[in-house]
C-alpha cells in the first residue's frame, strides 16, 4: 500500500492537534522545508499536507510555505484544508500540487466539487471523508452534516468518487491504533471504493494490518513525530503505485 508522511501545517510550523482541537496543538517544526527533506531522503515519493489554517478559515494561509516545499523538496503533495471553490483547486494544482483532498467543498458546494471531479479526475480529487461520531465532519472538523457518513459517501459514490481519505477524528493524534473495522465496513459496502486510512496510527502493528485488509494506503503523522514509528519501517510497507 501507500505509505504518505502527513505534514500539518499551522501558522507556517509544522504541528500536531489532538482529535482536530485547536488548542491542543503539539509545535514538531519551525522549518518545514528542512524537516521534509528527510522523506524525500528516506525514499518517499509523495506527503500529505493539511493546512489546518486553511480549513479553519476557508483561505490558503500556508499556500508559500507549501509552494516552497513542493519547489525545494521535489516530493509530489496531496493536501487538503481550505478548499472550497473549484477556483481554489486551480490555484492549488497550478502551484504544483497533484492531490486534492477536500471535504469542506463536497458537503457545502457539491455541484463544483462534482465539476471539479469530473475536470480533474478522482486521481486528482479525493474526497476527505472525516466521520465524527458517525457523522461527516467539516470546516476544520468543528462542523457536521446531519446524514450519517456512510450516506454521505455512497451519494458520493453514486456520483463518480472512487478515492476517499478517510479520518476517524475521535483517533487522529491520539496514537491509539487505526480503525480497521471502519474501513472493512466501507470496503465491503463500496468495494470499488480506493481507501486511504487515517487517524490513530501507532506503531507497526498497524501498517501490518491495514496492508493485510488491503487498503489503498495510509497517511501516518504523529507516529512518527513521536518516533513510535521509523522512516525506514514505514518504507518497508510502501508500494508505490506503479509498483
Amino acid at each position: 500500500m501507500l505509505v504518505i508522511p502527513a505534514v500539518d501545517l499551522y501558522d507556517g510550523q509544522i504541528v500536531r492537534l489532538e482529535k482536530g482541537d485547536y488548542n491542543k496543538i503539539t509545535v514538531y517544526s519551525s522549518d518545514p522545508v528542512s524537516f521534509i527533506r528527510q522523506f524525500r531522503e528516506a525514499g518517499f515519493s509523495y506527503i500529505h499536507i493539511v493546512d489546518l489554517n486553511g480549513a479553519r478559515e476557508g483561505r490558503f494561509v500556508n499556500l508559500p510555505v507549501i509552494e516552497s516545499i513542493i519547489n525545494e523538496t521535489g516530493l509530489g503533495v496531496q493536501c487538503g484544508g481550505g478548499i472550497r471553490s473549484r477556483q481554489d483547486i486551480s490555484i492549488l494544482l497550478s502551484a504544483g500540487v497533484t492531490r486534492i483532498v477536500s471535504s469542506s467543498m463536497a458537503v457545502q458546494r457539491p455541484d463544483e466539487w462534482l465539476a471539479s471531479l469530473d475536470i480533474y479526475g478522482s486521481d486528482t480529487c479525493i474526497l476527505g471523508l472525516d466521520i465524527k461520531k458517525g457523522k461527516m465532519a467539516y470546516g476544520g472538523w468543528e462542523e457536521t452534516v446531519d446524514e450519517s457518513a456512510m450516506d454521505f459517501l455512497g451519494s458520493m459514490v453514486r456520483l463518480g468518487v472512487t478515492k476517499i481519505l478517510c479520518t476517524d477524528v475521535s483517533r487522529d493524534g491520539m496514537l491509539t491504533g487505526v480503525n480497521s473495522g471502519l474501513y472493512n465496513t466501507i470496503s465491503q459496502r463500496y468495494p470499488q471504493v480506493r481507501i486511504i486510512a487515517s487517524g490513530g496510527v501507532a506503531d507497526e502493528e498497524d501498517l501490518r494490518q491495514l496492508a493485510i485488509d488491503g487498503l489503498y494506503g495510509v497517511v501516518v503523522g504523529r507516529a512518527f513525530y513521536e518516533k513510535k514509528l521509523s522512516l525506514e519501517k514505514m518504507i518497508s510497507f510502501h508500494v508505490p503505485e506503479n509498483e
